[in-house]
């Protein structure tokens, strides 16, 4: 009996190991009760400062490691001490672990929480969406990929005889792929078997197959991994630290949607490419027209761009933003709120926030707060309080 004990003992663990050596990250969903719940269940539980080595395999993404940027006084930058106070006390209440505030390319106002700095590493969820978008913008201008609408049957040969190759580069960029959601979190060759579930580009929906899918598409594209061409388009020319990649699996495909580890103050280089249309401190590293082309509300919800949400509409339960120019970067409990029009980007870094957040409230107290915002014209009825700060 003991004999029998033993071997059936030693056959459950060969098996445990079989199922995480070919998917440690459905593993990790199980063993948290996530498995079936996708990718933003998993993002959310894990957001609360997550080990990197949950996440593995993983692969460097290789950075320039330069300096921050320059830190201002807020005075110097015509922002109102007091309203970022209130914006820090807001952000400490709601767990976060950093709030950190640029103008004009500035550092000018720190807080941080939870023992973090500007330097700490952090999980960074879906903020890695945005960087693939960049990093097809830049696919474009090599000559790599042809054009937005191109359609990824030309870039990736498993689908190149099938229906699935009509879906474009820029369905995959508008999260409307029209695939079905996967069962666990992705692996190449699960998206590429996945089936069609509406027609390319008639259906919007959030998940991670879009995203991962065109990091495989640039890989395609360029013949270069994923983490070798962001690296050299985008993250070690905006002078970022060295970074970490989650793969599908050992020397596999890197996933664009979560397991991205990096320097938090480091996103706010990203936020400096998105607010200069593609030019970093004078460097052209995008051509100007593709940020603008990513701030475009896409077909099926006008309240999103690629990978962005546009703030023109509030969303229920927050406070609609002082100037319809807002657009956040968001993953998780991260967020990261840029202003082209004062030239201003937050970055909120923590927990999932709670249910009672309110995603205006933190950008429109900054925004309120810098001395040369014009307001808009106070409409019948409004409270004049919200609108004139101090007042």
């Amino acid at each position: 009996m003991k004999t029998l004990f033993k071997w059936t003992a030693l056959a459950v663990v060969v098996a445990a190991v079989l199922v995480i050596s070919r998917d440690p990250m459905y593993w990790l969903k199980e063993r948290m009760g996530l498995v079936g719940s996708g990718t933003a269940s998993l993002t959310a539980s894990l957001t609360a400062s997550p080990s990197a080595s949950a996440y593995a395999p993983r692969v460097v993404l290789q950075g320039s490691n330069q300096p921050p940027a320059p830190r201002v006084s807020p005075a110097e930058e015509q922002l109102d001490v007091a309203a970022l106070q209130s914006a820090a006390e807001y952000a400490e209440k709601q767990q976060s672990r950093a709030l950190i505030v640029t103008r004009h390319g500035y550092i000018v106002f720190e807080k941080y929480w939870q023992g973090s700095n500007l330097d700490t590493v952090v999980e960074s969820a879906g903020l890695g969406r945005v960087v693939a978008a960049l990093a097809t913008g830049v696919a474009i201008s090599d000559r790599k990929i042809g054009w937005p609408e191109e359609p990824i049957g030309y870039l990736v040969p498993a689908l190149s005889k099938d229906p699935r190759g009509e879906i474009t580069v820029g369905n995959l960029l508008h999260m409307s792929s029209g695939l079905a959601s996967p069962y666990s979190t992705g692996i190449i060759r699960q998206y590429l078997s996945l089936p069609s579930a509406a027609r390319p580009g008639e259906r919007w929906l959030d998940q991670a197959v879009d995203p991962d899918l065109l990091g495989y598409v640039i890989q395609s594209a360029t013949g270069q991994p994923y983490a070798e061409y962001v690296s050299q388009a985008i993250w070690a020319r905006v002078g970022a630290g060295d970074a970490s990649l989650l793969l599908d699996g050992p020397g596999g495909n890197a996933h664009v949607d979560t397991g991205f580890f990096a320097r938090q103050g480091d996103w706010l280089r990203v936020a400096e490419l998105l607010l200069q249309n593609g030019n970093y401190q004078g460097d052209e590293v995008i051509v100007p027209r593709w940020v603008p082309q990513l701030l475009q509300p896409v077909k099926g919800n006008p309240n999103y761009g690629s990978y962005v949400r546009l703030g023109a509409h509030a969303a229920p339960g927050m406070s609609p933003f002082a100037t319809n120019d807002v657009f956040v970067v968001e993953g998780g409990g991260n967020r990261m709120w840029l202003v082209p029009s004062l030239q201003i980007a937050i970055l909120r870094t923590g927990n999932q926030p709670s249910s009672d957040w309110d995603d205006g409230r933190i950008p429109n107290l900054i925004i309120r707060g810098a001395h040369d915002f014009i307001p808009p014209a106070a409409r019948p009825g409004a409270d004049i309080r919200q609108l004139v700060p101090n007042h």
